[in-house]
């Protein structure tokens, strides 16, 4: 790139003119003077929108980066939609923030920008994890919330999870209102960053005790527990949140081996041991499968930096330790939820579970199994808090998930919650080793009962801005010329979910979908395998999620199954050409 683009050099100069710190000016400077064009082009070439996740980006000057002033503008918004929303009312909002670098600062922003607009702010005094944020949004009775994290993404990210007064991440048309707000806002001058601190109240211990004593109360198997208190679980928070709650959640529910990995229980945004912070990784759980194998564990947990997602591991029927994926931990908790609803004689028809379009549906099916409802929204754990809030009162929420790590049991928040999860996730061990089996021996018999059903994620990274055109040009690609078969099987039906509209390509009829509009496509085949593809809404990704399934005849048949139904994967993969 030899020259910037006139559109983009127009906002840097807007940058280099405008009110903003000196030393912000003076790296765009630099970066101008020694011809970094593709750099500038990446962090002006379009303001951060909240995604699925909210605001989140790379840190550093731009509009296209997470700073001081993209913070405070899209705070400066927030404040103006809350200001119009609730006329004449007193208008409290909750803040926290991660391990993250800068996340204390930018959450000091936050609450400062928030403070100057009138608006009372309940400050976490000290780090503390997404799921009570949303817990304490709702406990507080505040109208919105904010948590200042990048989740998962690597260290040179942060971001900001904005929230609506049901504990839940904002979705249509609200956070489209308060998208319009932010870009009304046209100069920085605009963002009041004076602090009131008569406006700000530190919160912390206090929301603790609370929302610890709740989660404990939604226990189904204390008497397994009781019998089980030994378990010996390894944990790490990966340098994150997760340290602050989970070993107590874990102590209140009666586990009294909790073996912690020390190296990891520090918080600190630049993740040293690790080279990413995602309990999706393998790499990431290193550490804590090297422990679990020193102590001779019955199970590894391991949460991301904002502890709302958790990874696990168990022993395999050769008593070697493996990673359980999003979805087999998923389809495992609802598997013992219902079951132990249903023993226990809760179940009463009013009750549901929820998960996402492109989650197993071995939950579906064990859902149907047990007459008990099961939901489907689009990706992104928002939708499923707004489904809850839509039934709340008139149907019970028993638990539900995403395949990307994330779960929920109980309706005390409205996010993805690893601290609970994690609980359930050892009580649900507790239960098994109860009865004499594992974890996953249970989950053998799983998919011997209901089917075998397999799924895989292919994540494509495409950075800047040729990356997302890259990646709105494959999604119309497959739009226009779907594939006529994959893995040897004929695509029956395509799912069109920003049109909204589902196509049978066998009889060429068509019928809407009743979702709200969003860039998915699903390709469902002969043989009952889905495939969808999906651009990240906080990522330069693209994602394809393969499922496949086929009947397990016995537990003894695992190995040779699971190949199968792998090598089924494969072949669509590469029939995808991805």
């Amino acid at each position: 790139m030899q020259s910037l683009d006139p559109i983009i050099l127009k906002k840097v100069n807007v940058w280099l003119q405008g009110s903003y710190d000196t030393d912000v000016k003076q790296q765009i400077q630099k970066q101008l003077d020694e011809g970094a064009f593709i750099e500038l082009t990446d962090a002006f070439y379009r303001d951060l929108e909240f995604g699925t996740g909210g605001l989140r980006g790379t840190m550093g000057p731009g509009s296209n980066r997470v700073n001081k002033y993209t913070i405070g503008t899209a705070t400066q918004g927030l404040a103006n939609h809350l200001k119009k929303k609730y006329p004449g009312e007193k208008v409290s909002v909750a803040i926290a923030h991660d391990s993250r670098n800068n996340s204390d600062l930018f959450a000091r922003i936050t609450a400062e920008v928030f403070s100057a607009n009138g608006i009372h702010v309940y400050f976490f005094k000290e780090l503390r994890p997404t799921p009570e944020l949303s817990f304490a949004i709702r406990q507080l009775g505040c109208k919105s919330g904010v948590m200042v994290t990048a989740s998962h993404n690597p260290k040179e990210y942060n971001g900001y999870k904005a929230y609506g007064a049901d504990g839940g991440q904002f979705v249509h048309p609200e956070d489209t209102a308060v998208m319009d707000e932010v870009a009304a806002i046209k100069s920085i001058d605009e963002v009041k960053f004076d602090r009131v601190d008569e406006n700000i109240e530190l919160i912390g211990e206090e929301i603790d005790k609370s929302y610890l004593e709740k989660i404990t109360a939604l226990s189904v198997s204390s008497d397994a527990i009781n019998r089980q208190k030994d378990l010996k679980i390894v944990y790490s928070p990966i340098h994150g949140t997760g340290i602050t709650l989970v070993p107590k959640a874990l102590k209140m529910f009666g586990f009294e081996n909790v073996i912690l990995v020390d190296e990891q229980t520090t918080p600190d945004g630049n993740f040293p041991t690790v080279v990413y912070p995602n309990p999706e990784e393998k790499e990431a759980l290193t550490l804590a499968l090297k422990k679990a194998a020193e102590v001779d564990a019955d199970l590894v947990l391991a949460t991301d930096p904002d502890a709302d997602r958790v990874g696990i591991a168990v022993k395999n029927t050769d008593n070697e330790f493996i990673l359980l994926n999003g979805n087999q931990t998923g389809s495992m908790l609802i598997n013992y939820l219902l079951s132990a609803w249903e023993e226990a004689g809760k179940l009463t028809g009013k009750e549901y579970i929820v998960k996402t379009i492109v989650t197993s549906n071995l939950i579906d099916t064990i859902a149907a199994a047990k007459n008990v409802k099961c939901f489907n929204t689009l990706t992104g754990f928002k939708y499923i808090g707004e489904l809850m809030t839509q039934l709340e009162g008139k149907e019970t929420f028993i638990g539900g998930g995403e395949e990307s790590y994330g779960y929920l049991i109980g309706e005390l928040v409205r996010d993805k919650d690893a601290v609970v999860s994690s609980a359930f996730i050892a009580e649900m061990t507790a239960y098994y080793k109860d009865q004499g089996s594992s974890l996953f021996e249970a989950l053998l018999e799983t998919y011997v009962k209901y089917g075998f059903f397999k799924e895989k994620l292919i994540s494509i990274t495409k950075k800047g801005k040729t990356g997302a055109e890259d990646i709105k040009a494959m999604m119309e690609t497959f739009r226009t010329n779907p594939p006529a078969t994959l893995g040897g099987s004929k695509v029956v039906t395509l799912k069109d979910y920003e049109r909204r509209v589902e196509t049978d390509l066998t009889s060429n009829t068509t019928k809407p979908i009743d979702l709200p509009k969003s860039d998915v496509l699903q390709f469902i085949t002969e043989d009952g395998s889905i495939i969808s593809a999906r651009p990240s809404g906080t990522e330069p990704k693209i994602k394809f999620y393969c499922s496949v399934n086929g009947k397990l005849s016995s537990t003894d048949k695992y190995k040779e199954t699971d190949q199968q139904l792998e090598q089924k994967i494969d072949a669509i993969i590469k029939d995808l050409g991805v």
